[in-house]
Order: structure tokens, then sequence, then C-alpha cells
């Protein structure tokens, strides 16, 4: 069901302002612009119509960016239904990771440092403590997803990481985890081993003020532990949630008026209350511009037995471990979209009549259904 308002709205209500922000940086610009053009007339389309039915649909592309709150749906189901073939038959803990605020405006300027450390940062505490035969003894795994913001659109880093509940020895055996608790590893231990690598991967890559760095030494980090998932399955009922997320989802805009836009949130200090915020629509594009991401910057990552050079073996070996059957993927999961498929009679019938230019919608749509020869 399409939303009431769009950010597509505001951002052609506005456009010319947002060209003129000193704010927003001409890759952030870039972007809005695709998504301002999303399925409209400016990105051109087509005329299609069913030889069966005689349904005439007016097509327009869609922008397929990765910000665009409307080009998220079909990737994120093609990515499910791969990451289904590579479900491990273990339990799976939930682990987040939470940058300070203080690296906030750092983030403005060094994007790529900011969140290239944190990926770097928690995937080697994660190693680190599983690696130690005090906790595990064995390689471990890691699905990370970046986020940035919070539901007020503030700046917020944080990876939501995915870890199986075991790993694999060094004489290539499978081992399980033996915590029998809320999570995998001590989490104050690991937030104190997390503060130390971030600093020292941050080092690597820009050159912090002292000033930031002793501050960042003095503050309390964050490794928020969530309950383990009740089953595999559950793993990717979670990610479907989080994987191809953006910064705010159109059906969260409940009012996009000529000075202000409205849109629902969730405080979580109140138990996950559902409330509204009003900002000035200048400044909700600027919030959500803060959420474009630098170019090339990977947002999912997998590391260790989960990496794309590892994941194919481990896979197989801990299912014959176990002793679980491997289940093969539905291919209908994987299939491209069909061009001829019908929504109306839901045949494969429909043919293409008519390219739409960049310039708009047709003067003239067809009456007459071609011929099926």
């Amino acid at each position: 069901m399409r939303a009431a308002h769009e950010v597509g709205d505001l951002l052609r209500q506005h456009w010319q302002q947002i060209e003129r922000h000193p704010q927003i940086n001409t890759w952030q610009l870039r972007t809005l612009s695709a998504l301002k053009r999303c399925r409209t007339a400016s990105l051109a389309g087509h005329v299609d119509t069913c030889t069966e039915c005689g349904n005439i649909p007016i097509s327009y592309n869609s922008c397929r960016n990765r910000h665009c709150p409307k080009c998220q749906g079909k990737n994120r189901e093609k990515w499910l239904a791969a990451r289904e073939a590579e479900l491990l038959p273990v339990p799976y803990f939930h682990v987040v990771f939470t940058l300070p605020d203080m690296l906030n405006q750092l983030a403005m300027y060094q994007p790529k440092a900011i969140y290239d450390s944190l990926f770097e940062a928690a995937w080697k505490t994660v190693n680190c403590f599983a690696k130690d035969t005090n906790h595990l003894g064995a390689k471990a795994g890691m699905i990370a997803i970046l986020h940035t913001w919070g539901q007020q659109l503030s700046r917020h880093p944080h990876l939501h990481c995915i870890v199986p509940g075991g790993g694999v020895t060094k004489t290539g055996k499978w081992k399980t985890a033996r915590s029998k608790g809320k999570y995998l590893f001590p989490v104050k231990a690991m937030s104190k081993v997390f503060r130390a690598k971030y600093v020292k991967a941050l080092k690597s890559r820009i050159d912090p003020e002292k000033k930031l760095v002793n501050a960042l030494f003095k503050k309390e980090w964050v490794v928020y532990p969530k309950r383990p998932f009740g089953h595999p399955k559950a793993v990717l009922e979670y990610l479907g949630r989080y994987t191809h997320k953006v910064a705010i989802s159109n059906h969260r805009i409940l009012d996009i008026g000529p000075t202000k836009t409205v849109f629902a949130y969730k405080d979580y200090r109140l138990g996950a209350k559902k409330l509204e915020m009003s900002l000035e629509n200048m400044e909700f594009i600027r919030r959500f511009s803060m959420h474009i991401l630098p170019k090339g910057l990977v947002r999912i990552r997998h590391f260790g037995i989960l990496g794309s050079s590892a994941k194919r073996e481990t896979v197989s070996l801990v299912h014959r471990v176990l002793g679980v059957t491997l289940l093969p993927v539905d291919p209908r999961a994987l299939a491209e979209y069909n061009p001829r498929y019908c929504t109306c009679c839901q045949k494969e019938t429909m043919v293409s009549i008519q390219r739409l230019p960049t310039l708009g919608p047709p003067k003239t749509v067809f009456s007459t259904i071609p011929s099926q020869n």
C-alpha cells in the first residue's frame, strides 16, 4: 500500500532551497536528486498492456538508490533468500555496538573513517573473545549491518551484529559455544576491548586530536546484548527488518505541510512508546541527508566463517556435523522481476506498447490490445 506522504514529495517541494543548502554536499545532493525523481516521469518509463484482460498500467522507472525508501523491498527479499541457504542450524546471538556521541561531529567530516573503524573494531572484538579458550576457542563469524540514525533522525552510528553460537576449530571441526546465558561473551569486558580496538582502528585511518582520544577512553562505551534468537529462521525475520532499512520509511511520515513535516517515532526510554515529532521541512531534509553514506561504503559486511570465501565450507560442515539436512532455496525467491507478469489476471501476458520519454506521461493511452500472434 502506497504511503500518503513520501520523502520525494518533500524534496520536490523544496528542491531550489536544497540545492543552495550549505550543509548538503554534492554527493548528498546527487542522491537526493535520484530520490526526488524516483518513479516519476523525469526518469522515463513505459506503457504495458495485458493481452488477456486488457489491463493497461503506466510504469515509471525507479532510481534504485540504496537510500531510497521506495526501492529497497525487492532488494531485501533477494538478499534474504540468498542468506537462507547460508543459515547454520545453531543458536544465533545479537549484539549492538554503539559509538559515543562525542564522535558525531567527526563523523560529519570523516564518515568513511568513522564507519570503517566501527566495522573493524566490532569484528576484532568478537574474534578476540572467540579465539580465547576461556570463552570459545574457535574461529567465529559475524554479519554486521550499519545504521547511522536514531528514531528522531539524529546521528547515532551503531552496528547490529548477528553472531553464530559457536565456531570452527583449528582442526576444522565445529565447536558449540558453552554459554547458556542471554549473551555469548561477557559484555563489560567486550565494551572495554571494543573501545581500545576502535581507537586503534581510527588512528590507523586519521590523526584524531589527543584531547578527543583521551575523552574516548574516559567514556563508558556501550555494547548491548539482546536475547539470542529462538531458532535460525528468527534470524531471517530480524534481518528483514534491518538490512535494507533507510533513515526513515515513507509510512512514518504523517504529514507534509508548507513549512513543517510531522513523523512518527518510538521512544525506547519509554518502552518503545509511539510519539510524533514536528520539524521544519529543511531541517527534516538536512537530518535525512546526514545518513547518506559515502560513495562505495558497504553497509552490510560478513566476517570470519561467514565471509564470502569461507561460508560455503562452513555451512556444509556444520550441517554434516549436526546431522541436519541442508534445505535448498526456493528458486522463486531469487527470481528476477518478470515484466510479462500481469498483476490483474496473474498471467504472463503483458507486452510493452510504448516507451515514455523523460518529458512526462503519454498524451494518449492505447485502447487497442495487440494481437497475441
